[in-house]
């Protein structure tokens, strides 16, 4: 995993179309904003494995036989 460091306003860029900017560190909790092509998906994390796990209820494939 690379590991950055950044302040407010700073931003990292992935791959040729994403940027990723601080807005706002407040206490334990960071803002942060998104910039991608619309044809790039984007979700926290919980809602990303949320939507894997109802393609696969509707698949009807086991968990286990789907690929990280």
């Amino acid at each position: 995993m690379l590991v950055l460091t950044r302040k407010v306003n700073q931003s990292i860029v992935i791959g040729d179309g994403v940027e990723v900017v601080v807005l706002e560190v407040r206490g334990e909790q960071v803002r942060i904003g998104i910039k991608a092509p619309r044809d790039v998906a984007v979700h926290r994390k919980e809602i990303y494995e949320q939507i894997q796990e109802e393609n696969v209820s509707a698949s009807g494939t086991d968990v286990g036989d789907v690929p990280d």
